[in-house]
C-alpha cells in the first residue's frame, strides 16, 4: 500500500508542517533545560527545588491548553466563515476561563506555597527553596493565562507567523535573564533559584507587552472589554463541548507525570535531583517525535476528510513505520549523551549513579513514548479515534504504572531505579495494544 506514496511528496509535507512544531516545542523545553543546567552548576538543592517547583505550572498549564484548544478549534470554524465578532466573543471567553485559572494558581503560589511543595517532597531545604521560587514565578503564572489567549487567536486568525515570533522571543530573553539573574551578571544580584522565578516573570510580562503590541495592528482581533462579561449561552455550550474532553484527556496525562515527579522528589534529594536532570532531556529530545506526530495527525486527517481513504491509510503505515525508526535513533541519542549530560551537572556521586541508570532505562523508554505519539496522537487521532488515549492511559498509566510506583515507592521500598523503572513502564507496556489497535 505504501507504494501509492509519492515519497517526495510526502516528505516534504511532513518536515514542513513537522519542523516548525517541534522547534517550538524545542524552544519551549530548552526554558527548563536552561534552568536545570545553570542551577545545576551551582548546587543540586536548587536545581532539584526548582524542578519540583515547576510542576505547579505543568499542571496550570493542561488547564490553559485545554482552553485555547477548545478556542482554537472553535475560532478556526468561525473564521473561516468570516464571523469576526463570534471570534473576539470566543477571545473573551478564553480569556475569562483562563484568567480564572491564572487567579487561582497565582493564588495558591502566594498563600501556600509550603503547603505545595509538601505535593512534591518531603525535605526541608528543597520546600524552603521551592516556595521562595513559587512566590516570584507566581506572578508569571497570573500572566501567561492572558497572554496564551492572545496567541491562540493570533493562530486562528491566520497570523502564525506573529505568534511564533512573540512565543521565540519570550523563549529567549526568559533564558539570557536567567542566567543574569541566577549568576548575577553584568552587576544583578546572585538570586539562584529566585533568579530564575524572577527570569521567568519578567520574560512573560515582556510577551504580554509584544501581544498588546502586535494586536493593536490592522487585522488583528483583540479583546472586546465593553462586553467582556457579557454572556453568550449558545457559544459556551459549543465551547464546553469541545473543552471538556480537550481537558480531560490533558489532565488525565499530565497529572499521571507529575505523580511520577511527587514519588519520585519523596524518594529523596538525591533521586529527585536525577530524576530533574532525566526529565529535561527527556523533553528535549521528545520534540522530534512531538512534532511528527502532530503532523501525522494533520496530514493523515487530510487525507481522510478528502475521502482519499487508500492514501491515508497509506500514510497512516508509512508513519507507523517512522515511528519505529525515530524510536530507535532517540535511544541511541540517549545513550550518546549520557556520559556528558552526568559530567555536566554538579550532584552528589549518589545522584550521579541515578543518573546514569535512570538514562540507561530511559533509553529504551524513548522507544515506546515515539512510537505511541506518533501511532497515537498522530494517526490515530488523525483518523478520529481519539478516545484510545484515554482508555490506554487509565490502564496502562493510572492502572499499572503509577500503582506500581506508589508501591515500590512506599510499601515495598524498591530501589531507586526500580520505582523510576515503573514510571517509564507505561510506554513500553502500550506498543503491543497500541499496533493491534492500529492494525
Amino acid at each position: 500500500m505504501t507504494n501509492k506514496i509519492n515519497n517526495k511528496t510526502f516528505y516534504k509535507q511532513l518536515f514542513l508542517v513537522a519542523f516548525p512544531i517541534a522547534l517550538q516545542s524545542l524552544m519551549l523545553a530548552a526554558v527548563a533545560a536552561g534552568d536545570a543546567l545553570m542551577l545545576g552548576r551551582i548546587a543540586q538543592d536548587e536545581m532539584t527545588a526548582v524542578s519540583l517547583a515547576t510542576q505547579i505550572q505543568f499542571v496550570q498549564n493542561m488547564f490553559l491548553l485545554a482552553i485555547t484548544g477548545a478556542g482554537t478549534i472553535l475560532g478556526a470554524q468561525y473564521w473561516g466563515k468570516g464571523d469576526r465578532l463570534t471570534v473576539q466573543d470566543l477571545f473573551n471567553l478564553m480569556l475569562r476561563f483562563c484568567g480564572l485559572v491564572s487567579l487561582l494558581f497565582f493564588a495558591a503560589c502566594e498563600l501556600c506555597p509550603g503547603l505545595l511543595m509538601h505535593i512534591f517532597a518531603h525535605d526541608s531545604q528543597l520546600i524552603a527553596i521551592g516556595s521562595a521560587y513559587l512566590r516570584i514565578a507566581g506572578w508569571s503564572y497570573l500572566i501567561t493565562g492572558i497572554s496564551q489567549c492572545y496567541l491562540a487567536t493570533m493562530k486562528v486568525t491566520g497570523h502564525v507567523p506573529a505568534s511564533a515570533w512573540i512565543s521565540s522571543a519570550a523563549v529567549l530573553i526568559n533564558i539570557v535573564l536567567n542566567a543574569v539573574f541566577i549568576f548575577g551578571l553584568f552587576g544583578a544580584p546572585r538570586m539562584q533559584a529566585r533568579g530564575a522565578a524572577l527570569a521567568t516573570t519578567l520574560a512573560r510580562i515582556i510577551e504580554l507587552f509584544l501581544c498588546f503590541i502586535v494586536s493593536s495592528g490592522k487585522d488583528y482581533i483583540r479583546p472586546a472589554w465593553n462586553r467582556i462579561l457579557k454572556g453568550h449561552k449558545q457559544l459556551l455550550a459549543d465551547f464546553s463541548r469541545q473543552c471538556l474532553p480537550l481537558l480531560g484527556g490533558s489532565l488525565f496525562w499530565g497529572v499521571g507525570f507529575t505523580s511520577y515527579t511527587a514519588i519520585m522528589g519523596h524518594m529523596g534529594a538525591d533521586a529527585a535531583a536525577a530524576n530533574s536532570i532525566a526529565a529535561v532531556v527527556r523533553d528535549l529530545i521528545c520534540c522530534i517525535c512531538n512534532g511528527i506526530g502532530s503532523a501525522a495527525a494533520i496530514m493523515v486527517g487530510n487525507q481522510l476528510g478528502a475521502g482519499r481513504l487508500e492514501t491515508g491509510k497509506a500514510y497512516g503505515i508509512k508513519l507507523r513505520n517512522i515511528s519505529f525508526v525515530i524510536g530507535f535513533f532517540s535511544t541511541a541519542v540517549v545513550l550518546a549523551l549520557t556520559p556528558l549530560i552526568v559530567s555536566m551537572v554538579i550532584l552528589t556521586d549518589t545522584a550521579h549513579s541515578y543518573l546514569t541508570g535512570m538514562m540507561c532505562i530511559m533509553a529504551v523508554y524513548m522507544i515506546g513514548r515515539c512510537v505511541n505519539t506518533i501511532t497515537i496522537n498522530g494517526v490515530l487521532d488523525g483518523g478520529g479515534d481519539t478516545i484510545f488515549d484515554m482508555y490506554s492511559l487509565a490502564v496502562c498509566m493510572w492502572g499499572i504504572a503509577i500503582p506500581l510506583a506508589l508501591l515500590g515507592a512506599f510499601v515495598f521500598h524498591w530501589p531507586v531505579l526500580g520505582v523510576f523503572a515503573c514510571t517509564c513502564l507505561a510506554e513500553g507496556g502500550k506498543i503491543p495494544w497500541v499496533l493491534i489497535r492500529f492494525r
